[in-house]
């Protein structure tokens, strides 16, 4: 137990130094020390590189990711960074770079008109976060080498032999006291970051190793298409277009003012997809570029319609409507960006909003007057989606809370609520089957946790229309126990639980339900996933008693390890496999998945929107040939396959 210290002077002030803050509190960092975090290392570095090429220093990139996954190597054709000696800090350039916060060649416009990675930051963070990096540079027709450990230096920077052309590499591997010993690189993750960066940067060569792979696999980007070309790619992923014979999407670029890119088309999917980027970096989570962009698309197609007296009757058009179904990839350059936060997530530059919208809806607007056709069978979709949204509308308007009172009363009777009514402090677990609901109900903390039996079965809402969604009995008890409406009603402040718990059977069956509620979530709550309220419960699938000691298994392989490394002498483990929550007692279902000090359980994230609707699109759609094809392509990923 900690004891209170009564006096606090200067001797308790502690000052971090060099790296040590970043080692200390890598999330303030890089986001954090999960799968994201340890990526983003590596983004740094690529981005670094590819500042050199949008400035006109390099065209070449190279990313080798060597056995095991857990070092890679990134090589450009740049400049190479300064080995020269700084006489302030008696070091070599490169050293300071790699070990001082704040140090770099970004902050003077003379040396990079544009760039994406953090302002003397991210090398330095990257080093910091290392078990070991390696750098060698050529320049001046010398190789020049240097080690280092954990954000310190371990070797002097070296000339290695000679050296043509100019240019840097960089070799690292991820701590695992920061990260732990579970987390490699993503080969698929990384393949596609790159691809996408050859679509960004005309003119410039990606090439990527995968050392990993059996056998090994070396390929080369190169789109001079540009961003046009990247929409082509993006949209043949999603949903036929909505362009006739003969049309094409909407392209335009500029390099005056701000320089930007943009190409964009309407498919037939019901949300937006916009890709946005700045200096070359994604920025995920939108920002002042990408709200620019959307004013763009409404105010061209709203004067469009105006001008040509085509304003539909008997229904109104929302920004929503307009926007519905667009798939968008759009590219801007900023001299002095203004990122949230380090990981650079988000735009923050407020003048970008009214310098992307002038760009684009003159031209925009004029495009649609050149492509009437084209812009007919849009206003066909648009006006198709804003009647989908009424007749939404007027089927949920059923299970809606209109108040705290009136939604309390429209509780589904099957519903065992918590007495908490802080969001915050309370849990919905949704349960497959009434028995387990049983155990559920009688092991949960009644002051802070609901349970929510599904009775009926879970409706498909990828293959559902939205009416049909909004009646279906058992998506009503759900959306109506949330309190927080459903698609254009859905009111986050309205959330009656801060997590929502998936609770299934640990079997194929289980997995199944849990795939259509993950259906339903993404395509019709999806904030509630962005907002990281959604989880899946870990319940196990195998009791193992060794003496005295009872362990919990999730799955065969931690069965057999617990077996392995438990069973000691003559022990003989007693293994009880659990066909459903059933068949657990409500103190075991308490233990082990709804105690929180206890559980396990798995945060849905969306780190990737556009590959995440593929998928949902081919294994839930109605196309039967795209979901063949992609249970053929994903059976060798995993260890048990019910057919």
């Amino acid at each position: 137990m900690a004891t209170k210290k009564e006096t606090y002077t200067g001797a308790d002030i502690q000052v971090l130094e060099g790296l040590e803050p970043v080692r200390k509190r890598p999330a303030m960092y890089i986001g954090g020390t999960d799968s994201t975090g340890y990526h983003h290392l590596l983004w740094e570095i690529v981005d670094n590189s590819v500042d050199e090429v949008i400035n006109g220093f390099a065209s070449l990139i190279e990313v080798t990711l060597h056995k095991g996954a857990k070092s890679i190597t990134v090589v450009d054709n740049g400049r190479g960074i300064p080995v020269d000696m700084m006489p302030k800090h008696k070091k070599p350039a490169v050293e300071v770079i790699l070990t001082t916060l704040h140090a770099g060649g970004k902050f003077e416009q003379g040396n990079y008109i544009h760039s994406g990675g953090l302002h003397g930051v991210g090398s330095s963070v990257v080093n910091a976060l290392t078990s070991k990096l390696l750098i060698e540079i050529k320049k001046d027709g010398k190789r020049h080498v240097q080690s280092y450990a954990r954000g310190r230096a371990t070797s002097a920077l070296k000339v290695e032999g000679p050296a043509r052309g100019t240019g840097t590499s960089i070799t690292f591997e991820p701590d695992a006291e920061i990260f732990g010993e579970k987390q490699k690189f993503d080969a698929a993750l990384v393949r596609e970051r790159l691809e996408a960066k050859s679509y960004l940067h005309k003119g410039m060569t990606v090439v990527w190793k995968d050392e990993t792979a059996t056998p090994a696999v070396s390929e080369t980007f190169k789109h001079d298409g540009g961003i046009a070309e990247y929409l082509t790619k993006v949209v043949s992923e999603r949903q036929k277009p909505i362009v006739p014979v003969g049309g094409t999407p909407f392209y335009y670029s500029r390099d005056n003012e701000v320089r930007l890119e943009v190409a964009l088309a309407w498919t037939e999917a019901t949300d937006e997809h916009i890709r946005s980027y700045v200096n070359g970096i994604p920025t995920n989570l939108g920002g002042t570029h990408e709200a620019g962009l959307r004013a763009a698309i409404v105010k061209a197609m709203r004067n469009y319609i105006e001008t040509h007296g085509l304003t539909p009757k008997g229904v109104s058009l929302t920004a929503e409507d307009i926007r519905e179904g667009i798939t968008a990839i759009l590219s801007v350059y900023v001299v002095e960006p203004q990122f949230q936060g380090q990981t650079k997530g988000r735009l923050n530059n407020s003048e970008t909003t009214a310098q992307v919208d002038s760009a684009v809806r003159p031209v925009l607007e004029k495009w649609l007057n050149d492509n009437k056709s084209i812009a007919e069978a849009l206003l066909a979709r648009i006006i198709l989606a804003a009647r989908a949204r009424e007749a939404s509308r007027a089927a949920s308007a059923a299970i809606s809370r209109k108040s705290a009172v009136s939604h309390r009363l429209n509780l589904p009777g099957k519903l065992a609520d918590c007495s908490s009514t802080d969001p915050a402090s309370s849990e919905l677990f949704i349960v497959e089957g009434d028995s387990a609901g049983g155990s559920a109900k009688q092991g949960r903390d009644r002051r802070t946790q609901a349970i929510l039996p599904l009775r009926g079965k879970v409706l498909n809402a990828e293959q559902a229309s939205t009416d049909k969604v909004a009646t279906n009995k058992e998506l009503q008890d759900i959306v109506s126990a949330l309190g927080c409406g459903i698609g254009s009603d859905f009111d986050i402040t309205k959330l009656r639980y801060g997590r929502v718990f998936l609770l299934m059977d640990a079997d194929s069956d289980g997995h199944h339900i849990a795939t259509l509620l993950l259906t339903f979530f993404y395509r019709h709550l999806r904030p509630l996933i962005e907002a990281g309220a959604v989880h899946i419960a870990q319940p196990p699938l195998y009791r193992v008693d060794i003496g005295k000691e009872t362990y919990w298994a999730l799955d065969e392989p931690d069965r057999d390890r617990i077996i392995r490394e438990k069973a000691k002498g003559n022990a003989k483990p007693n293994i009880m496999r659990f066909k459903g929550l059933g068949e657990m007692t409500a103190d075991e279902l308490k233990t082990t998945t709804l105690d929180a000090k206890n559980r396990i359980s798995l945060r849905v994230t969306i780190d990737n929107a556009l590959e995440t609707d593929r998928i949902i699109n081919d294994l839930m759609g109605k196309d039967v040939s795209a979901r063949y094809k992609f249970i053929t392509e994903m059976a060798g990923e995993v260890q048990e396959l019910d057919v």
